[in-house]
């Protein structure tokens, strides 16, 4: 018989999905720390159940008249309640833009007390702000995935002297924060970024993962002034964003005028393919979105809660008054005793003079000292919780259907015309391309079917066709890896007998061309390649 018993393990939490684990874990581990150390009031609002549930959220800002409106116009491909777009600053508040089976505005009053919605915690900003914001409700398929944020349009030149009467960065870094995707505006013909327009970009530049820039109305400009307005785009957002390497730039005009400098078209389709291709895929990595936020949050509230508990033990028994002067006076020399001590790296501090300013009005001795408890379920958090949630992905992810992990709608279900370039030249065309003469799209001269018919009949064969040691010979002469040539060989052998004849010969050449023409090649041959009287095998 013993006399002392040990402690049984509490059993592990079991997670229904994902977004269950997260609001767990972040209501049973973070947010206790978070009301001790007083997080929300040096930081973020506390989360609730919306913030882990909502719908992926995309936000736009740029300087006045940049195209944001239009921007939204643009991928909705349909007006909503309250657009407004002119060369002049139009939209003087912060306007979500959801889906709604009927037209209509929400005044932000309304939006910020309404549970089942992420902005509750907006009216921390005050009545002037939730006046400058509102909600515009429009039945489109596009907003059926994500919501869109439109900003206000910041002015340009000197520091504004007249106060929007609101925290407006501070707006900013709680939409940056609960963002999917950030994206940047500027107009090609006006690169000069303001005071407020750098404030901005400052307060969410944490969130560099989400940012995406889009330099617009492009079309305006040739080659050469493109060429040159790009090069002092990246030099001035250097300077803001100091990181070695500068967010993705789509350069284009995202909207449905036509072209004014046709020169770059091809450029602008590709931009525009590239940065729809990146929005469609948010909300098949929402989740893992919001999981990696939430990893975020728990080191700077771990952070947050050292630095607290650090300040504390500093103040004396008497005159706490004038030690306080003095931690706040040099608080960049208590930055690097906090990193030495606590193995913290000097990103992962706060700005040192914002810091300054938010510790003035507290008293460093009712800090709390964060107990070892708390630490080590901090640490549990990202060592042992998370880890758990992440197996649940898969399962979750496979149960999902296609619409459900991709944005529909319109911009983003797209329309061809039946003549392409490429691997869909010729698709909805009569007669078979392959045996057609070549396109001058890749400046080659004409040739017709038969100069692939004399090389196919100046070849070894065997009952008309040719082995691939025989095809292997011949296409080695275009140098193209032997990755592509097994590509091809793949594509063009349309029975899968091992053996190529006249007409999968031809495919297998023009396959080739298109190769070395600089366009890529399919997993899986279309059916307008497919050889006259060729039938694709099932297996």
């Amino acid at each position: 018989m013993t006399l002392f018993r040990t402690k049984k393990p509490e059993p592990l939490a079991v997670y229904t999905d994902v977004t269950d684990g997260l609001k767990s874990i972040y209501r049973t581990s973070l947010m206790p720390v978070e009301k001790d150390f007083l997080y929300n009031e040096f930081h973020s609002p506390i989360l609730e159940d919306p913030d882990f549930e909502s719908k992926p959220l995309v936000m736009l800002v740029g300087q006045y008249s940049t195209g944001k409106t239009s921007f939204i116009r643009y991928l909705i491909e349909k007006d909503f309640p309250g657009m407004i777009i002119g060369p002049e600053p139009t939209t003087d508040r912060f306007e979500i833009i959801s889906y709604g089976k009927e037209d209509g505005k929400i005044p932000g009053n309304v939006l910020a007390v309404d549970s089942k919605k992420p902005y509750r915690k907006l009216q921390e900003f005050g009545g002037v702000f939730l006046s400058r914001f509102e909600g515009s409700e429009t039945n489109s398929d596009v907003l059926k995935s994500i919501s869109l944020v439109d900003t206000p349009g910041i002015l340009a030149g000197e520091k504004q002297s007249i106060s929007r009467g609101y925290d407006f960065t501070g707006v900013l870094r709680w939409f940056a924060e609960r963002a999917d995707r950030i994206i940047l505006l500027f107009d090609a013909h006006k690169l000069d970024i303001s005071d407020e327009f750098k404030s901005a970009i400052e307060a969410i530049k944490n969130q560099e993962d989400k940012i995406r820039i889009i330099l617009n109305k492009a079309d305006m400009m040739t080659h050469q002034q493109l060429m040159r307005v790009y090069g002092a785009l990246m030099w001035s957002l250097s300077k803001i964003l100091h990181t070695p390497e500068v967010a993705r730039v789509y350069v284009g005009s995202f909207w449905s005028k036509p072209l004014q400098f046709d020169g770059n078209r091809e450029l602008f389709e590709a931009e525009q393919d590239d940065l729809v291709k990146d929005l469609q895929g948010l909300p098949r990595f929402a989740t893992i979105r919001k999981m990696n936020d939430l990893i975020k949050r728990t080191r700077s509230v771990h952070v947050h809660a050292q630095m607290l508990s650090y300040l504390r033990k500093q103040m004396p028994a008497i005159g706490k008054s004038s030690k306080k002067k003095e931690i706040i006076k040099n608080l960049d020399k208590h930055y690097r005793n906090i990193q030495s001590e606590f193995g913290i790296s000097a990103a992962d501090l706060p700005d040192v003079d914002v810091m300054r300013s938010k510790l003035e009005k507290y008293d460093f001795s009712k800090f709390p000292t964060l107990k070892k408890e708390q630490e080590k379920g901090l640490e549990s958090v990202l060592s042992d919780d998370i880890t758990r949630v992440m197996q649940l992905l898969p399962h979750e992810e496979a149960g999902k259907s296609e619409t459900e992990k991709t944005v529909a709608g319109g911009v983003f279900t797209k329309e061809n015309m039946p003549v392409g370039t490429g691997i869909l030249a010729g698709k909805g065309e009569k007669g078979w391309v392959v045996a057609r003469a070549w396109s001058d799209d890749f400046n080659w001269q004409d040739r017709e079917r038969s100069s692939y018919d004399e090389v196919f009949n100046s070849l070894e064969q065997t009952d008309g066709k040719i082995t691939g040691t025989v095809a292997r010979k011949e296409l080695l002469k275009s140098k193209l890896p032997n990755s592509e040539l097994g590509k091809i060989w793949r594509l063009a052998d349309i029975d899968r007998d091992g053996y190529l004849d006249i007409d999968e010969f031809a495919l297998a050449k023009y396959l080739v061309r298109l190769k070395l023409a600089g366009h890529e090649l399919p997993d899986k041959l279309p059916e307008h390649l497919l050889p006259p009287g060729k039938v694709r095998p099932e297996n």
